[in-house]
């Protein structure tokens, strides 16, 4: 749970702090890696939301950041195509959309959990861990409409509309199973995360 005041610069805040960026670095580095079929498996706002559950909302504010400056300079290289042509039509758009769509899915989710955590910790990890996909797809499809002449030029094939392309082609499926991944690993980790310091709460 989070530190409030100074004692947020614990040692084992930080340790935690460094370990969710490592994650983070790493699940989307090696996103690409994970999949099934076509489809990659999203696990980097897992990292994200648990960051905001166990340190608060600025921590998990910090970690949607850093994924979201992945994104941005896999885009500002080329290493993503799609981010990239983005990039080079609408800079400061879509550096806006990388950065600000993982920052608020996790000072959001950190924020939500610290409200209803009051009432019930189980609920406010599963409000978390549900609103954190839904806040980083729906900021991203908000900012990829305020770029669609980029979109349509580029990406929306003949017959296809804009809505279909972002809500089918790009969000449908993936948001699905970001969703899922989200809804299912974050309470896991939460709960053993409290096991652990039951335990050892115990033993002191």
């Amino acid at each position: 749970m989070e530190k409030k005041g100074s004692n947020f610069f614990s040692a084992r805040n930080i340790s935690v702090l460094a370990v969710l960026v490592a994650l983070v670095v790493v699940l989307q580095v090696c996103g690409g890696y994970f999949k099934i079929g076509a489809t990659s498996l999203s696990f980097v706002l897992v990292p994200i939301v648990l960051g905001g559950i166990l340190l608060g909302p600025m921590a998990g504010a910090f970690l949607g950041f850093i994924f979201g400056f992945i994104v941005l300079i896999y885009g500002v290289t080329g290493a993503d195509p799609f981010t990239f042509i983005l990039f080079g039509e609408h800079p400061v758009l879509t550096a806006l959309t990388c950065l600000v769509k993982g920052t608020a899915a996790g000072l959001i989710s950190g924020l939500l959990f610290r409200l209803i955590s009051r009432k019930n910790s189980y609920v406010a990890v599963f409000v978390a861990s549900a609103f954190a996909p839904i806040l980083n797809t729906g900021l991203f499809i908000l900012g990829a409409l305020l770029m669609s002449d980029t979109l349509n030029s580029n990406f929306v094939a003949d017959g296809q509309t804009l809505v279909y392309f972002l809500f089918i082609g790009c969000a449908g499926i993936n948001f699905i199973i970001e969703f899922a991944i989200n809804m299912v690993l974050s309470p896991a980790v939460f709960t053993v995360d409290r096991v652990v310091r039951r335990r050892l709460g115990a033993r002191k």
